[in-house]
């Protein structure tokens, strides 16, 4: 792994901060580059991700979760499925800390990471889960459910469509945006919005695909 250097890493998370308009304060900054401490050390253990340089974590991970975190401007309840090492959950809560932020994975090493991270980072609006979406219930919905790279987009409605509130929607972070998969999405679901997302730093495509159930009028 090479070596953390944090005086290295938050001029660039900070210019990249300021290209995404992002208003963060210090300390969420500072939290930032701690979760990406953790996750730099943590994964050369456990493999959370294929990344291994921090710099190049910071550009694919932190500010590509970043570049998403407009699109949840209205959010008050979000679930990261398939949340891996916390992208782009972890990230999320720590930009928007008055979010519920709740993640889940079927692996438990890497839910083990997630429940470190938020208890280091003392980040009280998360919550870990380790099963299958298919079998999560919960209490109150979800009026967003997001995931990165974590499924076919039909996969992904199917599999938790049950736990989303009602006019709810669906963010899928994704690299381009396959228009086969926009086609088999269910009848009763449809793409809303499918919006190009630019990462400082980073010369690829990137976009959120937005996907909402079909209202009565328009079947």
């Amino acid at each position: 792994m090479k070596q953390f250097d944090r005086a290295a890493l938050a001029p660039i998370l900070n210019e990249g901060i300021a290209a995404l308009g992002l208003d963060l304060s210090a300390d969420q900054t500072e939290k930032l580059l701690d979760y990406l401490a953790l996750l730099a050390k943590w994964n050369s253990v456990y493999n959370l991700t294929s990344v291994r340089d921090p710099m190049q974590m910071l550009t694919l991970h932190v500010l590509d979760s970043l570049a998403a975190v407009p699109a949840f401007a209205d959010a008050k309840n979000v679930l990261d499925v398939g949340a891996g090492g916390g992208l782009p959950g972890m990230v999320l809560a720590i930009a928007r800390p008055d979010i519920q932020v709740s993640m889940i994975d079927t692996v438990h090493k890497k839910t083990a990471f997630l429940t470190q991270v938020k208890a280091e980072l003392g980040l009280s609006n998360v919550t870990v889960y380790t099963k299958r979406v298919e079998q999560l219930e919960v209490q109150q919905k979800f009026d967003v459910i997001t995931s990165r790279a974590f499924a076919d987009l039909s996969d992904f409605v199917n599999w938790s469509n049950h736990v989303l509130a009602e006019g709810g929607q669906f963010i899928a972070l994704k690299g381009v945006a396959p228009p086969d998969e926009r086609e088999r999405l269910p009848a009763d679901w449809k793409v809303t919005q499918l919006r190009a997302i630019q990462v400082p730093g980073l010369n690829a495509e990137r976009h959120l695909v937005l996907i909402a159930r079909v209202q009565e009028s328009e079947n």
